[in-house]
């Protein structure tokens, strides 16, 4: 389906901040999806090295039409953000997120694509280490067991059960999303907040919750992430940051391990 001007009404957005080295990865995953028939902008959010160059040469060829901006507000949300309204002011009915150091599945979009013809506004996807990093049994299997933990205390937890939410709490991952436009717009999108503020997907969850009923969690479409931020912080601090920043590192600089 496209919208007027030949463009697809289906947009993938991608922020990026110094990817120079492996946006190319990721790129190369969404050239490779089973369905291309999707429009891609990627928010260079303030790079500092050859982000912007390394996309545009990808663009030259991509199967599918490739738009770069800039977000000169440094933080995913603000770049995530930009580059959903950059989509929809261009004719997306349909979004899909992932970010610059992950690898979606090759039936990613075929995959959020068949749930949103089942009804979803708002889809939240499974997320998987990169098998290209090695992952060591404890971050193949313990990780994922951990998350889902996590996101079981967050379905239970008072804050994600005031009256004024329409469905349930699910487990969401910025990196794998997808949401209609319409709801986009309607739940006021992504806060633009810096990456040591609340975590944006799910204060974006969290707002489309307050809008829709038809929101839903799909074991099968599938993002491979990178497993970097772990590594280089530690599983503890990693879990401590990914509930509401509960560890900062002492050096701002490291919030952009990402």
């Amino acid at each position: 389906m496209t919208a007027s001007g030949g463009m697809p009404t289906l947009w993938a957005v991608v922020p990026a901040y110094n990817e120079e080295a492996g946006i190319g990865a990721t790129l190369a995953a969404l050239a490779a999806q089973t369905d291309t028939g999707f429009a891609l902008v990627v928010v260079d959010n303030a790079s500092t090295d050859a982000t912007a160059a390394v996309v545009r040469r990808f663009a030259a060829g991509a199967p599918f039409p490739v738009r770069l901006v800039h977000e000169e507000e440094r933080g995913a949300g603000a770049a995530a953000d930009t580059g959903f309204r950059y989509a929809v002011a261009h004719g997306a009915a349909l979004l899909v997120r992932t970010d610059a150091d992950c690898l979606p599945a090759a039936d990613w979009i075929a995959s959020a694509r068949r749930e949103f013809a089942r009804g979803a506004e708002m889809v939240c996807g499974r997320s998987l280490p990169r098998r290209d990093e090695s992952p060591s049994p404890a971050e193949r299997y313990l990780l994922p067991a951990v998350v889902r933990v996590t996101a079981l205390y967050g379905r239970y937890r008072a804050l994600h059960r005031h009256p004024r939410y329409r469905t349930p709490y699910v487990l969401c991952h910025g990196h794998n999303l997808a949401i209609t436009a319409g709801l986009y717009l309607r739940c006021g999108g992504t806060p633009r907040v810096p990456l040591e503020g609340p975590p944006e997907d799910v204060v974006l969850l969290n707002r489309a919750r307050e809008h829709s009923r038809r929101i839903v969690r799909a074991e099968r479409m599938v993002v491979h992430t990178s497993l970097r931020r772990l590594r280089a912080w530690g599983a503890r601090r990693t879990l401590l940051w990914c509930w509401d920043r509960r560890f900062l590192p002492a050096d701002p600089k490291q919030v952009h391990v990402r």
